[in-house]
């Protein structure tokens, strides 16, 4: 059966018109619409960057013209692009300056590397790890040691971070930050380790805000060079098949840190769609980050919630509204190899009250980061209150991470019109979570199945691009098999998801946190033009090979924005990476990708 829109199907029809035909049709496909009147098709098309038929191959390949690009899918797996509601993409405006480890199999490559990029990092630079990694994901299940590190990288500065958990540094990088002087910023929480004689090893603990003010301290790039790193982020993403993600918040807030984004815009370089929240951060003319989020959507660079500013593809770059926090104070972080930070509940009631009554008076959309269930509580404590004073009357709300909610915490968001954005983190450092707390608390950390079964909006996300990879399928594998990076069992059986449900939460699911869920999410008729042709089918692959998926195909807004093997002449040519001494020129931004 065909599913259209916009034309008749009748070939008396078709007689006495012309047939303008499709933009594009991919057949010989094995498509998995989620649409529950049509849950398979073989073949779809595409006009004005919206799909408008699925069906059979006869069928669609009926809809072509002497224009029309037809692909040859090769009987492999077609999904809707994946949506990763929960990023942070500027944040990665020196994505091009890092050494990725995300993926490497072992600790010996990954210190070769180091190697390698160092005699090739000119004077005045860093050799640079910042997250996307765990100790668990390789071989030897550990950290570099700091004489491991030293005897890598000996002659530049060398700065390697995990998640936001610690960070480790060489003689020339503890000597470029003035570790143990007033020069090194030590905020709250931070540790700096000694070696049994009192002195710095070069190892720091910390906190999110401590790792974000260190490598602020280290080389920058340059306009150019942030504009090429975004070029390379994206690329990345679309590798693994995603199409849509919500940026988190970036340091350098809405509209200046927004720069080489726009310049994508402007050239039409923008291979991914990209709605984002802001979090008013770095004003010092406003007194808290929701004021400064106030003042930068109504005077600075005046934008409405679910505005969309790019010019030519629809939710091309679109503000949502703001996050992921709203004040520093009320960040609980997410470090799994320490014990959860407990937010004062006088704190959270105050500052709740103020901030959030604002942004409902202003009818801004707010996503709050919370990880630990102890927080959650007076959290919704103080939004049930505010909302009887002045209601939220429907306006979309969520908070980030959740990974400790329980089952009643979940109906109270829920019964307040809420969403929330999971992420995977526990498929990278659930090992560390189960030495810090238990195997039986991890084994339910977060709730999923209570979480599906509740009917909340609900997302997956990876909350790339330093506490985990970009790559969707690790989270997937994790949801479905239970099993972390290390391979440990981690989910408890019956805490685990579906191949049909984890795809949702990719996909459908994350666009509700975009106002867009009629719109992504599906191959259907009036659905934006996104999907991903897989190397392996999803749906019939042993469950441990779901992890090594990735898209040898990818399609935007109507347009091949990558392609790999058959489909490598589809793809975009991308400038080469900038600098010319780039990480990204010699390993690519994934394990084995280059």
């Amino acid at each position: 059966m065909i599913v259209a829109s916009g034309f008749a199907t009748t070939g008396k029809a078709q007689s006495n018109d012309q047939l303008i035909g499709a933009d594009l049709i991919v057949y010989n496909a094995r498509i998995t619409t989620q649409t529950p009147a049509q849950p398979n098709a073989s073949a779809l098309a595409v006009k004005g960057g919206r799909i408008y038929a699925v069906g059979s191959d006869v069928e669609i390949l009926r809809l072509k013209d002497s224009n029309t690009r037809l692909l040859d899918a090769d009987g492999r797996r077609l999904i809707p692009g994946l949506n990763d509601a929960h990023i942070h993409v500027l944040n990665e405006r020196n994505y091009n300056y890092k050494v990725r480890w995300d993926g490497v199999p072992t600790l010996k490559r990954a210190l070769e590397m180091l190697t390698e990029q160092a005699g090739r990092t000119p004077a005045g630079q860093w050799v640079k790890v910042t997250g996307g990694w765990s100790p668990y994901q390789f071989e030897e299940k550990r950290h570099p040691t700091m004489q491991e590190l030293n005897k890598a990288v000996p002659n530049r500065p060398l700065f390697v971070e995990y998640a936001y958990n610690v960070a480790f540094l060489n003689g020339l990088a503890m000597q470029a930050l003035g570790v143990g002087t007033p020069q090194f910023p030590m905020l709250p929480g931070t540790v700096l380790e000694r070696d049994e004689h009192g002195r710095y090893t070069g190892v720091v603990h910390g906190n999110t805000f401590q790792f974000l003010a260190m490598e602020a301290m280290s080389p920058q790039a340059s306009p150019e060079e942030e504009v090429s790193s975004l070029i390379y982020v994206i690329h990345d993403l679309n590798r693994f098949g995603i199409t849509s993600v919500v940026d988190a918040t970036s340091v350098i807030a809405y509209p200046q840190g927004h720069s080489p984004l726009r310049a994508l815009v402007r050239d039409n370089l923008l291979n991914v769609r990209f709605p984002f929240v802001d979090l008013g951060f770095g004003d010092p003319t406003s007194s808290t980050w929701v004021d400064a989020e106030i003042k930068a959507i109504t005077r600075s660079a005046p934008i409405s919630p679910g505005q969309n500013i790019h010019p030519t593809m629809v939710h091309g770059y679109e503000y949502e509204g703001m996050g992921e926090a709203l004040r520093g104070e009320l960040h609980d972080h997410e470090n799994f190899d320490q014990p959860a930070i407990i937010i004062d509940k006088d704190l959270m009631a105050r500052y709740i009250e103020e901030d959030v009554t604002k942004l409902i008076e202003k009818r801004i959309p707010f996503r709050m980061h919370l990880s630990y269930n102890e927080n959650i509580t007076p959290f919704l404590d103080a939004l049930e209150k505010v909302n009887q004073r002045t209601p939220l009357d429907g306006m979309r709300w969520s908070i980030e991470h959740a990974e400790t909610i329980t089952p009643d915490n979940i109906e109270r968001v829920r019964k307040l019109g809420g969403g929330i954005a999971l992420d995977d983190k526990m498929a990278l450092h659930g090992d560390a979570f189960v030495k810090t707390y238990s195997l039986e608390k991890a084994r339910q950390t977060p709730r999923l199945r209570a979480l599906v079964n509740s009917g909340i909006p609900l997302a997956m996300t990876s909350d790339a691009f330093r506490v985990s990879s970009c790559n969707p399928w690790i989270g997937m594998s994790w949801t479905v098999t239970g099993k972390s990076v290390s391979g440990s069992e981690i989910l408890a059986r019956d805490n685990r998801l579906s191949r049909e449900e984890a795809l949702m939460l990719y996909t459908v699911g994350a666009a509700w946190f975009e106002h867009q869920e009629n719109e992504k999410g599906r191959i259907a008729p009036g659905n934006l033009a996104d999907f991903a042709l897989l190397s392996a089918d999803y749906f019939s692959v042993p469950e441990d090979e779901i992890r090594n998926i990735t898209s040898v195909l990818t399609v935007v807004d109507g347009r091949v924005v990558f392609g790999t093997g058959r489909y490598s002449n589809l793809s975009p040519q991308l400038p080469q990476p900038l600098p010319e001494w780039s990480p990204i020129k010699y390993f690519g931004g994934y394990y084995d990708t280059k």
